[in-house]
């Protein structure tokens, strides 16, 4: 919907890069293990993820988007 997201390329359970991962929507789905999470707010949608990754503030600016790099 046009919305960008920002968050650790960490999966929160294995600690494997998440960027191989497939997006369904806003569901992120690590390519280790299958688990999901909402890219959104980083909470997760299926086990074997508990806890919730990284996410990091985004908003438009002119010519693009700016991430803040300190944790949401």
């Amino acid at each position: 919907d046009g919305e960008y997201y920002a968050l650790e390329n960490r999966c929160p359970h294995a600690a494997v890069p998440l960027d191989g991962g497939r997006l369904e929507g806003t569901v992120l789905e690590c390519p280790l293990h299958g688990g999901r999470l909402d890219v959104r707010d980083g909470s997760p949608t299926r086990f074997p993820i508990r806890l919730p990754v990284v996410t990091f503030p985004v908003r438009r600016v002119a010519d693009g988007i700016e991430i803040d790099l300190s944790p949401a």
